[in-house]
C-alpha cells in the first residue's frame, strides 16, 4: 500500500487507526468525568472524541468511517486528543498524505548511548557524530587527529559549519575548501526550512554572516543539500595528501544525530596514511569525546 495515495484504502486505514486508538483510552483519561456505569464500546466514545476536539459527531463520524480527508489541524487536536505519541503522530499524518512539521523535542542533545559504542568502536576509521546546526556532539581520536582536536573547542563553539568558516587551518586542510564551505552552508539551509524558528541556527546564520562574506553570499544563493556521501581530499599536516570517502548514517532513535564516517579504499596510499596518523595520534594522547555522563 502506498501512503499518500487518494484512493479509499489509506482512508480507512485512517479510520481503523483512530477506532483503536480511542479504544485505548477511558474518559478518566482523557478528564472527561466517569460514571462508573457500564460503557457500550471500549474506551471513548466517537461524541466525546469530537468533543474533546472541538469537532462535529458528524465530521469525526466520516472520519472514522473513511469518507473524507481531514485538515492538518484537525489532525494536530486528534494527536493530541489520542494522546499519540510522535512515531503515531507521524503515521497517522502519512495516513491523511498531510506533511507534519512538528519538531521533536528541542532540548540539548545528548550523542545516543548506542551511537556512542559505534563511534568508540571505530579506532581505525575517523568519525564524528553531528546534531542540530552541524553541532559536533562526539568524535573519536582518529577523527580529531584528521581535522581538528574539539577538546579544545568550547562546547558552545564546537560545530561544523563554524568551525569551517572561522578556523583558518581549515582553509589549508581542506584542499578545495569552496565546495566544502559551499556544502556546508547548502545543509544548514536545508535545516533552516526544517526548522526556521531555531534561536540557535538564526544566531548562528547571524554570527557566520557578519564575519564572513562569502557564507553571507553563499546563504543568499539558498542552495540546499541533505548529508548524505562524498569524496574529499585532505592536506594533512603530518600524513599529507588524503582522498576520503565520506558517509552518513542517521540515528533512527534521533534523526537529529548523523554520524559521518571517512573512509578508504583498502590498499591505497590513503588507507596505509590513516593507519599512520592512527599510531600518530595514539602517541600525541589525542582523545575521543569523553564518555557520556
Amino acid at each position: 500500500m502506498l501512503i499518500g495515495m487518494t484512493g479509499n484504502v489509506p482512508l480507512n486505514e485512517l479510520g481503523e487507526f483512530l477506532k483503536k486508538r480511542r479504544a485505548e483510552l477511558s474518559p478518566r483519561t482523557v478528564g472527561l468525568p466517569d460514571n462508573g456505569g457500564l460503557r457500550r464500546v471500549a474506551g471513548l466514545r466517537r461524541e466525546e472524541v469530537a468533543q474533546l476536539a472541538s469537532i462535529s459527531i458528524d465530521y469525526y463520524t466520516r472520519l472514522e468511517q473513511g469518507r473524507m480527508q481531514a485538515s492538518a489541524p484537525v489532525l494536530d487536536t486528534l494527536a493530541r486528543v489520542l494522546h499519540l505519541d510522535d512515531d503515531e503522530r507521524g503515521y497517522l499524518f502519512q495516513l491523511a498524505g498531510k506533511t507534519t512539521t512538528r519538531a521533536r523535542s528541542r532540548g540539548r542533545q545528548r550523542v545516543q548511548p548506542q551511537l556512542q559504542r559505534v563511534l568508540d568502536d571505530l579506532t581505525a576509521t575517523p568519525a564524528i557524530v553531528q546534531g542540530r546546526r552541524g553541532d559536533i556532539l562526539a568524535w573519536n581520536a582518529l577523527a580529531a587527529a584528521l581535522v581538528t582536536d574539539f577538546s579544545r573547542i568550547p562546547e558552545k563553539h564546537r560545530n561544523y559549519p563554524r568551525l569551517i568558516f572561522t578556523d583558518p587551518a581549515m582553509r589549508t586542510l581542506y584542499a578545495d575548501w569552496e565546495t566544502s564551505a559551499r556544502l556546508a552552508v547548502a545543509q544548514l539551509r536545508m535545516e533552516a526550512a526544517q526548522y526556521p524558528e531555531n534561536s540557535r541556527l538564526i544566531e548562528l546564520v547571524g554570527e557566520l554572516s557578519l564575519c564572513d562574506k562569502q557564507f553571507a553570499q553563499w546563504w543568499g544563493d539558498h542552495r540546499v543539500a541533505a548529508r548524505t556521501v562524498g569524496t574529499k581530499t585532505l592536506n594533512h599536516p603530518v600524513v599529507g595528501e588524503l582522498v576520503l570517502d565520506w558517509d552518513t548514517l542517521t540515528a533512527n532513535t534521533d534523526p537529529d544525530q548523523h554520524l559521518t564516517v571517512w573512509t578508504a579504499a583498502p590498499g591505497s596510499s590513503t588507507h596505509e596514511r590513516l593507519r599512520i596518523l592512527a599510531s600518530w595520534a595514539a602517541d600525541h594522547d589525542l582523545l575521543a569525546s569523553p564518555p557520556l555522563a
